[in-house]
């Protein structure tokens, strides 16, 4: 899997959401090796969408299409500042790697220190995660060729993410955890609270 972050803040997110929607009915179905994305806007009006793609290959050739750049020029128009991009080749799933049915979204971001110690977290965690987190739907962890890294947590809801925040976690999975958050640099939290979906298996 390949996975594309864009994020930047909108001046108007009424606007900003109805060009993302046209990309999926007007280009989604020439986009050879598009498989979905989550979508949302923070509290203090930044888009973030995470696009996933079945390899490098197809992200370029879509990005590659005519119609892509004339829409990409008009939806570039909706930001107000600096546009971050992170392309992502190393791509990692917890659980079951999130669902669109989600009710809240928190993405964190950061530089990783050690790429391989936190592929080694996320493999040993999953298991852990899925019987004490029963809110986490699942997770999409990404990072790119400079090592900053995208996770995108999907919850079954914010009230059930929050209460559980609240809760004791057994210790493994408190350490576990604890060193994930000690593994990355310049950490950010952004919280998606009414995000959105799309999935090509919807319309195949």
């Amino acid at each position: 899997m390949f996975v594309q972050i864009i994020q930047g803040r909108v001046a108007d997110k009424a606007a900003a959401r109805a060009t993302m929607d046209r990309w999926l009915v007007d280009l989604e179905p020439g986009a050879v090796g598009w498989l979905g994305g989550t979508f949302g806007f923070t509290e203090d009006g930044m888009l973030v969408a995470v696009v996933r793609f079945e390899s490098k290959e197809a992200a370029e050739a879509n990005n590659a299409r005519p119609e892509q750049a004339a829409w990409w020029e008009e939806m570039s128009r909706h930001f107000t500042g600096d546009i971050t991009f992170h392309d992502c080749a190393d791509v990692s799933m917890l659980v079951n790697g999130g669902s669109d049915d989600a009710g809240f979204v928190q993405i964190i971001q950061g530089r990783v220190k050690d790429r391989d110690r936190a592929h080694a977290l996320i493999d040993s965690s999953s298991r852990l995660i899925a019987k004490e987190r029963p809110d986490v739907i699942g997770a999409t962890l990404a990072i790119d060729e400079d090592g900053y890294l995208t996770e995108t947590v999907a919850f079954t809801s914010e009230s059930e993410a929050r209460n559980a925040e609240k809760q004791t976690m057994p210790a493994e999975l408190q350490q576990m955890a604890e060193e994930e958050m000690a593994l990355l640099e310049d950490t950010r939290y952004l919280d998606l609270h009414e995000p959105w979906f799309a999935s090509a298996r919807q319309k195949r």
